[in-house]
C-alpha cells in the first residue's frame, strides 16, 4: 500500500522538519562555541560539535540517501553536488559547513513544495465557495436540503446575495445576478421569469425562485471544477534556473575531482576540489536574488505566488489576454445615443435617465452617469412598472416611456426593424415614446487607458511573438476591443473548457503568459506556463495564478516583466560568476595549490561575493518600466509599503 505523502522520504513535511532541526542545531552550536566558550568534551569530541553531528546524521542522512536515488536515475542537479558536499564535509571534519548545506537543501525543497501545494489549493477554494445546502420549496415553507438531495424539477429559492447552487430557470421574482466570474461578461445580468440561471452566479438584492434543470454534479460550476482538476494534474513543470545550471556544473565538478585524484593518486585532492565546488552560488545566491525580487514586486503591488514565475516569464513568447477586467475596466459605459430623426439625443437621454433611476437594470447606472456627464436635469416619472417581457415602463409629462431590448421590440412589432440602427458590438437598449420607436442607446465595456500602447510594446520590448485575445464575450464586442488595442488574433464566446484547450495547445508550441481575472479563467491560468491574475475579484483566480497584480494596472504587468528580466540577469551574474571562480579554484585545488582548508576559505569568499551581488535585486532601479501608460491610468509609478499588501488578497 502506498504511503501517505507526509511519510514519504522526500515529502515536503519531512524536509521542513529537517530544516528546522538543522537551524536549531546550528544555533546551539554557535551558542556553545561563542556564548559559553566551553572546553567540555563528549565521547572525546568538543561538546559544541555534538549538535552538528546530530544534524548531519539525522538530517543529512535521509537527504544523502534521497540524492543517491537521484544519482541512480541519472538526475544531475545542484542538490546532488550538495549531497556530495555533505559527505565530504563529514570526512573533512567541516561539520558546520555540512550543517549549513543541510539547512539550505532541506529548506529550499520545503519552500518549493509549499509553493506547489499552495497553488494546488485552488480546488479547495473552488469547493468552499459553493453552498453545501439549498432552500427547497415544500408547500408554503422552505426546507434546507443538501445538494445531493436536489433533483431535476425541484423549486429552489435563491436568497439575496447567495450563490446559485445549480443551473435552472427563474419561476418567480425579478432581479439581477453577477455572472462575471463565470462567463466573463462584465455586467450584472437581469433575471425575470423564464431567464436562465447558472450555478456559481451571485444573486442580487431580490430573492428568486428557480426550477432545477440540471443536477449539481452536472451544473456549470461543477464542470469548471472538473476542468480545473484536470488542469491541475497537467500543470506545466517549470525547470528552475538553479537546476539548469546545476545539470552542467555538477558533472563538471565531479569530473575535475575524479581526474585530480586519478592523476595525483592523492584522495585529499578529490576532497579539496569538492570543498571549493560546493554550489553555494546556486543554493544561496539565486534564492537570495529571488527573495529580493519578491520583495521588490510586493512594494510595487505585485504578489508572487510561485517564485518560478520570476525565473520564467521573461522567456515567454505568447501572451494570451482575457478581455473583461484585463484589457477593460469591467464596467459598462454609455457611448452613443442614436435618436429617431426629428428628436434630440439629450432630450431622449434625459427622459430615459428619469425612468432608469427607479430601476435595478444592469445598465441603469451607466445611463444615469451619462446623463450626469451631459448635465441633464431629471424629471418626475409616474406609474413605474416592469412587466416580464416588456421592459421598464413609466409616464413622464403625459407621455408613455418604455425601455426594452431589440429582440423584444422586433418580436412585438416586426415592422419597426427597418427603423432600427444596425447591430454593433456591445450592449444596447431601445427607447419608445408613446409606443413609437424613439432612440437606441449603446454601451461598451470601457478599454483600459494605454491598452494599445501596452500591447504594441510587448513585441519589440519583451520579444513576444504572438498576442491573443481569448474571451467569453461575444464576437462583436471582442473584435471591437481588439481593434482598439491592436490585437489581430481573437477567439470569442469561449467557455472555460475551450479556453483551457486553447492555452494548452499554445503552451505546447511556446511558453505562454495568460492574464485573466475571473473564476472562468482559473483553469487557463493553471495550464499556462505563467498565469497572472489582475485585481482582487476572486480568491480562486489568485490561487490558480503564479502572480497577482493587486491594482489591475497594465503598467504593473510591464514592471513584472522587467523585474523578471533583471532577476535573471543578476541571478546569472551571481551564479555563473561564482561558478566560474569556483572552477578556477577547483583547477588550483586539483593541481595541489589549494588544500581543503584554504579551499573552504576561498569558497566562502566566493559565496560572499555572489550573495552581495544577488542582494542588488531588492534595490529598485532608476527605470523599472519602458511602457508609456496614459496619465489617467491609476496607481502608476508608486511604491507600496509591504504593509499595504492585503494579507487575505491571495
Amino acid at each position: 500500500m502506498a504511503q501517505p505523502e507526509s511519510q514519504l522520504p522526500g515529502s515536503s513535511r519531512q524536509q521542513g522538519l529537517i530544516a528546522l532541526f538543522a537551524l536549531a542545531a546550528i544555533a546551539v552550536h554557535l551558542v556553545l562555541r561563542f556564548g559559553f566558550r566551553t572546553t567540555a568534551h563528549f565521547q572525546g569530541m568538543p561538546v559544541e560539535v555534538v549538535p552538528l553531528l546530530l544534524c548531519l546524521v539525522i538530517g543529512g542522512g535521509p537527504l544523502v540517501l534521497g540524492l543517491l536515488a537521484k544519482l541512480v536515475r541519472r538526475e544531475f542537479g545542484s542538490d546532488l553536488l550538495a549531497g556530495i558536499s555533505i559527505v565530504t564535509s563529514v570526512l573533512l571534519g567541516e561539520y558546520l559547513a555540512g550543517s549549513l548545506v543541510v539547512l539550505m537543501l532541506s529548506g529550499g525543497e520545503a519552500l518549493e513544495a509549499y509553493a506547489v501545494r499552495s497553488a494546488s489549493s485552488v480546488l479547495e477554494a473552488l469547493a468552499k465557495r459553493m453552498p453545501l445546502r439549498a432552500h427547497r420549496k415544500q408547500g408554503g415553507s422552505l426546507a434546507d436540503i443538501t445538494l445531493d438531495q436536489v433533483v431535476i424539477g425541484d423549486e429552489l429559492v435563491i436568497l439575496p446575495h447567495e450563490i446559485c447552487p445549480v443551473d435552472g430557470l427563474v419561476l418567480e421574482g425579478r432581479g439581477t445576478m453577477d455572472e462575471s466570474f463565470l462567463t466573463g461578461e462584465p455586467y450584472l445580468m437581469s433575471k425575470l421569469p423564464g431567464s436562465e440561471v447558472i450555478s456559481g452566479a451571485i444573486n442580487g438584492d431580490m430573492a428568486l425562485t428557480i426550477r432545477v434543470e440540471k443536477l449539481a454534479e452536472d451544473s456549470r460550476y461543477a464542470r469548471i471544477m472538473r476542468v480545473m482538476r484536470g488542469s491541475e494534474q497537467r500543470r506545466p513543470r517549470l525547470r528552475r534556473l538553479g537546476d539548469q545550471l546545476g545539470a552542467i556544473y555538477t558533472p563538471l565538478a565531479v569530473a575535475i575531482a575524479m581526474v585530480a585524484w586519478w592523476a595525483s593518486g592523492e584522495p585529499i585532492r578529490f576532497l579539496a576540489v569538492l570543498v571549493i565546488a560546493t554550489p553555494c552560488p546556486l543554493l544561496i545566491a539565486i534564492p537570495v536574488a529571488i527573495i529580493g525580487a519578491i520583495s521588490l514586486s510586493a512594494r510595487r503591488g505585485i504578489v508572487i505566488k510561485d517564485p518560478a514565475v520570476l525565473e520564467t516569464i521573461d522567456r515567454c513568447r505568447t501572451a494570451i489576454f482575457d478581455k473583461t477586467g484585463t484589457l477593460t475596466y469591467g464596467r459598462p459605459r454609455l457611448t452613443e445615443v442614436i435618436p429617431r430623426p426629428g428628436l434630440d439625443a439629450d432630450e431622449v437621454l434625459a427622459m430615459v435617465a428619469s425612468l432608469e433611476r427607479y430601476s435595478k437594470h444592469p445598465l441603469a447606472s451607466a445611463i444615469l452617469e451619462g446623463a450626469r456627464a451631459a448635465k441633464l436635469s431629471l424629471r418626475e416619472v409616474k406609474q413605474i412598472q416592469e412587466r416580464p417581457g416588456e421592459g421598464l415602463l413609466g409616464i413622464l409629462d403625459g407621455q408613455s416611456i418604455q425601455i426594452t431590448g431589440r429582440k423584444k421590440l422586433v418580436a412585438r412589432a416586426p415592422e419597426l426593424e427597418h427603423e432600427l440602427p444596425p447591430i454593433s458590438g456591445g450592449l444596447e437598449c431601445m427607447c419608445l415614446i408613446d409606443d413609437r420607436y424613439a432612440a437606441t442607446l449603446r454601451f461598451r465595456d470601457e478599454p483600459r487607458a494605454g491598452g494599445a500602447s501596452f500591447i504594441q510594446h510587448l513585441g519589440p520590448r519583451h520579444q513576444f511573438d504572438r498576442v491573443m485575445l481569448v474571451t467569453g464575450d461575444r464576437e462583436s464586442e471582442a473584435r471591437y476591443l481588439a481593434e482598439q488595442v491592436g490585437i489581430d488574433e481573437v477567439l470569442a464566446s469561449q467557455s472555460p473548457e475551450q479556453k483551457l484547450e486553447i492555452v494548452r495547445r499554445e503552451t505546447e508550441r511556446a511558453n505562454t503568459v495568460f492574464l485573466g481575472d475571473g473564476i472562468n479563467d482559473a483553469p487557463a491560468l493553471t495550464a499556462a506556463t505563467v498565469g497572472i491574475a489582475l485585481g482582487q475579484n476572486s480568491d480562486i483566480t489568485a490561487e490558480a495564478a503564479g502572480a497577482v497584480i493587486l491594482d489591475s494596472s497594465l503598467q504593473k504587468i510591464d514592471e513584472l516583466l522587467h523585474i523578471s528580466r533583471r532577476l535573471r540577469r543578476i541571478a546569472l551574474q551571481s551564479a555563473i560568476g561564482g561558478m566560474t571562480l569556483s572552477v578556477i579554484g577547483m583547477v588550483f585545488a586539483a593541481l595541489g595549490y589549494l588544500p581543503p582548508v584554504a579551499g573552504a576559505i576561498a569558497q566562502e569568499i566566493i559565496d560572499v561575493l555572489a550573495v552581495i551581488n544577488a542582494l542588488r535585486m531588492a534595490i529598485r532601479p532608476s527605470m523599472l518600466t519602458d511602457y508609456e501608460s496614459s496619465p489617467s491610468d491609476p496607481s502608476v509609478g508608486t511604491d507600496l509599503p509591504l504593509s499595504t499588501v492585503p494579507a487575505g488578497s491571495v
